[in-house]
């Protein structure tokens, strides 16, 4: 086990409740590996101390950053001196750092391990076109992300109209070529669709879109992390879709949030068969 001491960097993960918190579980026994003398401490607060807490945090000067959870992601925008691209358009942000002359800086990476995953996978996204079924604080997210990595066309599509339009607003000031239409959810003819809603957390949920009209030629990627094959992701599997489960967006983003605060990286596969997750 990891010595801890006077010169241990703490990155501060922040959230309520903790008890579901998975970051400890990743990033430590890579530390630990890699012999980075940091650790990710689980820090319970609730929403009417965030403010104050988040301030205090990064008073401390042996912290190196934040990570932060619900409820907070939303709450951290306004709390930053400055808000990062992705951060602004996804109006939520879960990494926090300070810059040299004392600033708070945040980033939202939700979006952005979904896209490096797809990459990964062989997926070219320049050009293509893309279904986000949820305009939430992740597919708000990985719109942002899909915007940033070239996208031609984005479709959006929330049973609360108001979110994806709101989205779609933000996604043309950001990206003005950026073609984003919002209303349906039908997945015909999209190179990329994706689900960010919360249907397929529990047994017997609806799907988030109509299956049957997704071509095999289409890749299905999903969010929900409690069972790796959804019903939605085993169905497109079946129409001979390539998928990405929810876990993958989870671990393709920590390289990307070590990048950020300034430490040592490495692989998804690398943290996979490190972690010591409990679902």
């Amino acid at each position: 086990m990891m010595m801890i001491t006077g010169n241990t960097e703490i990155i501060a993960h922040i959230g309520y409740p903790t008890h579901a918190f998975k970051a400890p579980m990743i990033y430590n026994p890579w530390f630990e590996k890699a012999g980075v003398n940091a650790i990710v401490v689980p820090m319970g607060c609730q929403a009417q101390d965030f403010e104050a807490f988040l301030q205090s945090v990064f008073k401390l000067t042996n912290v190196r950053g934040a990570l932060i959870t619900m409820p907070h992601k939303v709450t951290t925008v306004r709390l930053l001196d400055e808000v990062l691209p992705t951060a602004a358009i996804a109006g939520a942000c879960n990494a926090v750092r300070r810059t040299a002359d004392g600033r708070l800086q945040g980033e939202m990476f939700d979006g952005e391990g979904f896209v490096r995953g797809v990459l990964r996978k062989g997926m070219k996204l320049q050009g293509a076109s893309a279904l986000v079924v949820g305009a939430g604080g992740v597919g708000c997210a990985i719109a942002a992300s899909l915007a940033a990595a070239g996208v031609g066309i984005l479709a959006l599509h929330d049973v609360n109209t108001a979110s994806a339009d709101g989205l779609a607003v933000r996604l043309r000031q950001h990206y003005p070529v950026l073609h984003v239409v919002t209303g349906s959810n039908d997945p015909e003819g999209f190179d990329l669709v994706v689900n960010a809603t919360p249907m397929g957390m529990n047994a017997g949920d609806p799907m988030p879109m109509d299956v049957s009209r997704i071509t095999s030629t289409t890749f299905v990627g999903e969010v929900v992390m409690k069972t790796e094959m959804t019903a939605f992701l085993a169905a497109a599997a079946q129409r001979g879709c390539r998928v990405q489960i929810g876990t993958d967006m989870l671990f393709e983003q920590i390289p990307a949030y070590l990048e950020f605060f300034g430490m040592p990286s490495t692989t998804p596969e690398e943290l996979r068969s490190l972690a010591t997750l409990q679902y």
